[in-house]
């Protein structure tokens, strides 16, 4: 559960580079904490009902009952995945090249990292303002807007293929941003990306003993029975997305509120759970 709501940060990051324009930092901001928002509230909603009744963990464990484990499992091998490492490995030897190593080989590393993935993201971005004209991008919304599971399906799709949820939610950002996507229909989508990172864990799992399968069940059940939940009915999935604009409204007019949010959501709330607990 914990993990669901960390790795939203990168959505967050990636917003931020769209800071210096309002109406698109708006837009991102909004997109960014929308997934945030659906992870608290199910995590509101989940983790005392399963401290009460262990609902998670015995259908989790009776699931895992019923699966084979020990030589049946596997782990997909992402081409994308592959392709990122192999770049990887050609910023490594550049830098090894110009005599870096040790911490200022990871701090390059990093650093390079970090100014590919907003370049990346901006060229996304202006791509699809050209690529995409009004027709192309009222019939991609019409597609979403006229059923939630062909966008669950996609963003499930896309994170089994790439094994990152991170990368397919930060990947709406930047379309929500340019106003390709609005946020109502990427939202679908980003609930598709929180279930597809379980099935990477769950592929491995079959592999190991019961254990490590009962673990990944209950991180498949937990995303799948938060979406149940929350998605189907409007007026529950509506309150993270007026949270999320709400949010983004006060962010455009107030930086600080950004950074408030961060160190709120991200490091105090984790540690007021700890210390609770």
């Amino acid at each position: 559960m914990g993990a669901n709501i960390g790795t939203t940060i990168t959505n967050t990051l990636v917003s931020l580079g769209s800071i210096g324009r309002r109406n698109d930092f708006r837009r991102a901001f909004a997109a960014a904490t929308v997934h945030d928002f659906f992870n608290v509230i199910a995590v509101v909603i989940f983790l005392p009902l399963q401290l009460m009744t262990g609902f998670l963990s015995k259908g989790a464990k009776i699931l895992a009952e019923a699966l084979p484990v020990g030589d049946a499992g596997g782990k997909f091998h992402s081409p994308l995945k592959a392709a990122v490492s192999e770049g990887a490995s050609w910023a490594k030897s550049a830098l090894e090249f110009v005599g870096l190593e040790g911490s200022w080989m990871s701090t390059g590393m990093l650093l390079l990292g970090l100014a590919l993935i907003f370049v990346s993201l901006t060229t996304i971005t202006k791509l699809m303002r050209t690529v995409i004209a009004d027709k192309a991008e009222k019939a991609l919304n019409s597609a979403l807007k006229r059923s939630g599971l062909i966008g669950i399906a996609i963003g499930a799709v896309i994170t089994v293929a790439v094994q990152s949820s991170s990368i397919t939610t930060s990947l709406l950002v930047p379309l929500c941003s340019s106003g390709v996507l609005t946020l109502e229909n990427a939202f679908p989508v980003m609930l598709g990306a929180n279930i597809g990172t379980t099935i990477t864990a769950f592929l491995a799992s079959l592999a190991t003993d019961m254990n490590g399968l009962q673990i990944a069940l209950v991180h498949m059940l937990f995303n799948v029975c938060a979406t149940l939940l929350i998605y189907p009915y409007r007026v529950f999935r509506n309150i993270p997305i007026r949270m999320a604009r709400s949010l983004a409204v006060n962010a455009v007019r107030n930086k600080v509120v950004v950074v408030a949010y961060i160190l709120v959501m991200f490091i105090l709330i984790p540690l007021a759970g700890i210390f609770l607990f």
